[in-house]
C-alpha cells in the first residue's frame, strides 16, 4: 500500500513536470545517445533522497543505471559525489530537476533534524515532526526526518487520535472528548493510541482524573511549568512538549524530562541543501 502510494506520487510529479514532453531536450538531444551525470554536493549537511532518486529513475526509464557512492543519512561535505547515473541523455536531462527537487528538500530536512537531535545528545527526549508538511510531499518529508535521526509523530489523521484544543472545546470539555473517543474506537473496532493536548494545569488535572489516554501534549508550557507537569504525570502517561520551542531553547525544555518534543519547523521552515547534477564528460 505504502509503496503503491509512493510510486503514484512520483508518477504525478513526473507528469506535472513533463506534461506532453520535455520539448527542449527532445529538440536538442539525439535519440539513443547515452551519457552519465554525477550528483555533486555543494554544501555540508546530511544526505537524504538517494532511495527516492532510485525510484524516480527506475519508474521513468529502467535502462538507467545508478552507482550509489554515498547512502542516505550520511554526513556529506562540499565537493562529495553522492552517486553517478548512466543512461540515455534524454532521460538524464528530463529527470534532472525532479531528482534535485526531492533530494535538496529532503537533505535540508534531514540536516535540520540532525542538528536538533545532536543538540539533545545525552538526554532521553526524542524529536518528533508534525503534520505541517508540504501537500503531497508528506511521505518524503517524514522519511527525511527519520533519515536525520528524528521520529515521526502520526502520518495523518487516520493512524492516531490527537485530541487538540478545538476538539475539546467543540465536544464540550476534556472528559467528554475522551469518553466519546473511547466509544467511537470501540464501535469501529480500531485500536489507536490516544493523545490529548492540555493548555494549563487545570486541564492537566482533568485529563489525569479522567484517564483513558496514552500521551499528554503540554502545549506552550514554559520550562518551569513543563518540569512541574512532567513530575505530576510521572510514569502514568507519555509526555510531549510543543509550542514556542526553538533550536536555541530546545535543550532547556528537554532537560525537564519530557519524553517527546514536536518541532513543526523541521518540515516547514527549512532551507534546502545545495546539490547539483553535473554531466560526466
Amino acid at each position: 500500500m505504502e509503496q503503491m502510494t509512493v510510486d503514484n506520487l512520483i508518477a504525478i510529479a513526473l507528469k506535472e513536470d513533463i506534461g506532453d514532453g520535455d520539448h527542449t531536450t527532445l529538440a536538442t538531444i539525439p535519440d539513443g545517445v547515452r551519457g552519465a551525470v554525477r550528483l555533486l554536493v555543494k554544501e555540508d549537511g546530511i544526505l537524504a533522497g538517494v532511495e527516492v532518486a532510485q525510484l524516480i529513475y527506475r519508474q521513468f526509464d529502467p535502462s538507467m543505471v545508478m552507482n550509489i557512492l554515498i547512502q542516505d543519512g550520511t554526513a556529506v561535505k562540499k565537493g562529495d559525489i553522492a552517486f553517478i547515473v548512466e543512461g540515455p541523455e534524454r532521460s538524464l536531462l528530463t529527470t534532472e530537476r525532479l531528482v534535485l527537487n526531492f533530494m535538496q528538500r529532503m537533505s535540508g530536512i534531514a540536516t535540520e533534524t540532525h542538528k536538533y537531535v545532536e543538540c539533545l545528545q545525552g538526554l532521553n527526549t526524542k524529536i518528533l515532526d508534525t503534520r505541517k508538511t508540504t501537500p503531497n510531499m508528506r511521505w518524503f518529508e517524514k522519511m527525511a526526518v527519520r533519515i536525520g535521526g528524528g521520529e515521526n509523530h502520526r502520518m495523518g489523521l487516520y493512524d492516531m487520535i490527537m485530541i487538540k484544543d478545538n476538539h475539546v472545546d467543540f465536544s464540550g470539555g476534556i472528559a467528554n472528548a475522551i469518553h466519546t473517543t473511547k466509544k467511537y474506537l470501540e464501535a469501529i473496532g480500531k485500536d489507536l493510541k490516544i493523545e490529548i493536548e492540555v493548555r494549563n494545569f487545570t486541564e492537566l488535572d482533568e485529563v489525569i482524573a479522567t484517564g483513558g489516554v496514552d500521551r499528554i501534549m503540554l502545549d506552550n508550557f514554559n520550562p518551569r511549568d513543563l518540569k512541574k507537569a512532567v513530575a505530576v504525570i510521572g510514569e502514568c502517561y507519555e509526555t510531549e512538549a510543543s509550542g514556542g520551542i526553538t533550536y536555541s531553547n530546545i535543550r532547556e525544555y528537554a532537560e525537564c524530562g519530557v519524553d517527546y518534543i514536536s518541532v513543526g519547523a523541521l518540515t516547514h521552515q527549512i532551507k534546502s541543501l545545495d546539490l547539483s547534477l553535473k554531466a560526466v564528460v
